[in-house]
């Protein structure tokens, strides 16, 4: 399937080139159009159906719990492939390793992978109880560092996000706790709206509580250390691994309480491996990258944009604008995400 598919991309590859070439004359030029991926769906314990329900995807088999789909992503076993247009066929990692300057623009760092994996999480029960390594362990610890955010799509009323400590509670507290089973009197409990969003760094405690439909943007990275999974079993009827000593070599023992962000702005997270912000359009505002030569990501939470040439994406989709795309224009009242990378190697 990967030859076939590598196959058809690169016809429809060489299409693009004389496209590009000719100054349009097949009627597009690909370096101004969106670029759309085929989904990646994984199955998961806690997962459900609600990206079916809400945003009309087809799930690949009916009845399995799909707890997340992975809208781009450039890793060694998991790749998007654009799904129509010019560049069909192509995975992410051909455009980023090959077409890097003409897709994604000048300046930024030289890193073999596309840095960031855009994520949507059904959550229909809790998901573990986990961190990241921060980028000073990882190594140490056989892992990768992720720092991410969630943006709060839809959620159940009083559906709660766990992030950090409760206040007071000490490092020697949390391992007395997981000897003797009350871990979840340790964590401090969140209870969110719709279009809210917090920054989860690297060493922060957390969990998505079960009723949450959440977009996640991360650094490229897959690395989760289970510290508490709830005494419940996997999709095998297994106890699912846990990962307690190096979760305990992770978590920040300083990181108590946090709230929900405050957005700034249009900003809803900045740091240095991502900046995400928010936009409330009006029907016929346009929408483009903000840097021009640079291109920008854009998820859809509400409503529906159209392209130049009169493609529409809908409510959940996700869509890479090249460095030289037009902008896109909101048919109706829409809110959008927009992912956009910083320039130079991370601090």
């Amino acid at each position: 399937m990967l030859i076939v598919a590598a196959g058809c991309g690169q016809v429809k590859s060489d299409l693009a080139d004389v496209a590009i070439a000719s100054g349009g004359h097949l009627g597009y030029d690909p370096a101004m159009q969106p670029i759309t991926f085929q989904p990646l769906y994984m199955e998961r314990v806690w997962g459900g159906r609600e990206l079916e329900r809400i945003y009309a995807r087809a799930l690949p088999l009916p009845d399995r719990p799909y707890g997340e789909s992975w809208e781009l992503v450039d890793r060694e076993f998991e790749q998007s492939v654009v799904d129509e247009g010019p560049f069909a066929g192509l995975a992410l990692h051909d455009l980023w390793s090959e077409r890097r300057a003409a897709v994604f623009g000048e300046g930024f760092a030289d890193q073999p992978r596309f840095p960031i994996l855009i994520k949507v999480l059904d959550a229909r029960d809790d998901l573990s109880l986990q961190v990241h390594p921060p980028a000073h362990l990882a190594a140490s610890l056989g892992g990768e560092p992720k720092t991410e955010m969630w943006f709060i799509a839809d959620c159940a009323p009083g559906a709660k996000l766990y992030c950090g400590l409760k206040a007071g509670v000490t490092r020697g507290d949390f391992e007395q706790a997981i000897r003797d089973g009350s871990l979840a009197a340790c964590v401090h409990a969140l209870t969110p709206q719709p279009g809210e969003s917090i920054f989860i760094q690297s060493g922060r405690l957390h969990a998505i509580g079960a009723g949450f439909l959440i977009h996640e943007i991360q650094q490229n990275s897959d690395t989760t250390y289970r510290v508490f999974d709830w005494n419940r079993s996997g999709l095998d009827g297994k106890p699912r691994q846990l990962h307690v000593a190096e979760s305990l070599a992770s978590i920040d023992f300083a990181d108590y309480e946090p709230a929900m962000d405050v957005p700034d702005g249009t900003t809803l997270a900045a740091c240095p491996y991502f900046k995400t912000t928010r936009h409330l359009l009006a029907a016929a505002d346009t929408i483009g990258n903000p840097e021009p030569g640079r291109f920008s990501i854009l998820i859809v939470i509400a409503g529906c944009v159209v392209s130049a040439a009169g493609r529409r994406f809908e409510k959940g989709q996700c869509l890479l604008l090249p460095r030289d795309a037009q902008p896109v224009t909101a048919q109706h009242n829409a809110t959008v995400l927009q992912v956009t990378l910083p320039t130079g190697p991370p601090q």
